[in-house]
């Protein structure tokens, strides 16, 4: 059965994580190689469709330049590690890379459901520490539009601060045009009328563990 590239695109974003997590094994120690087969997979895809990057929907291409953006920087960093690794710097810390791994698959499974769960009062010092870290995390912006040609002042505050959280995660932003993202919200908005029946769309700007991510969800 042929893949829309809307499913590429959202396969593209499940082994950019699963990558991480491979990585993570890696440098842990439980893993003897790294997780060359997703790499290439991921590259397969950014080569595919940057090379028909004409064809592709705004929303396609906003989609796919974030994507990309986060493999290269995770790139970076597991090409540091490794070379650390090969010289003998690091130390392996297992079950430190087996909380890590852990978090992610809990991360995966929350974004896949959108009820949120209520979390009890931490009882311990790890538990303390866990809400201390979570806590540290910036606040999400969300932003609610019926009519983004028209609410021009809310699509804006989306912008400046969809720009601001990546520019403090030390994401790269200066391929992102204000013009470009109005008419994405534009079309998003339009297409989820349509597709969901509803009036309102709700745009949320957020930070998991250090990756800007923006959600757009339907609203009574």
């Amino acid at each position: 059965m042929a893949t829309t590239i809307d499913e590429e695109l959202s396969q593209m974003e499940r082994d950019i994580r699963q990558l991480k997590i491979e990585y993570d094994q890696f440098f842990g120690g439980g893993r003897k190689r790294p997780p060359t087969e997703i790499e290439w997979r991921i590259e397969q895809v950014v080569k595919r469709h940057g090379e028909r990057a004409g064809e592709l929907k705004f929303g396609q291409r906003f989609r796919l330049n974030n994507l990309t953006q986060t493999y290269a920087k995770y790139k970076d960093i597991f090409r540091k590690k490794t070379v650390m690794k090969e010289e003998g710097r690091s130390q392996r810390h297992y079950g430190a890379a087996a909380k890590a791994i852990e978090a992610e698959r809990a991360k995966a499974h929350a974004e896949t459901h959108t009820a949120v769960a209520e979390v009890p009062a931490p009882s311990t010092a790890a538990s303390k520490r866990a809400a201390a870290s979570a806590a540290a995390e910036p606040v999400a912006f969300r932003v609610v539009c019926a009519d983004p040609e028209r609410e021009t002042e809310n699509v804006d505050r989306l912008f400046q601060a969809f720009v601001k959280a990546k520019t403090q995660a030390g994401e790269e932003t200066t391929k992102l045009s204000q013009a470009g993202f109005k008419e994405f919200v534009r079309k998003k908005t339009k297409d989820l009328q349509e597709k969901q029946n509803c009036k309102n769309v709700e745009y949320v700007v957020e930070v998991v563990q250090g990756q800007v991510k923006l959600k757009a969800l339907v609203k009574s």
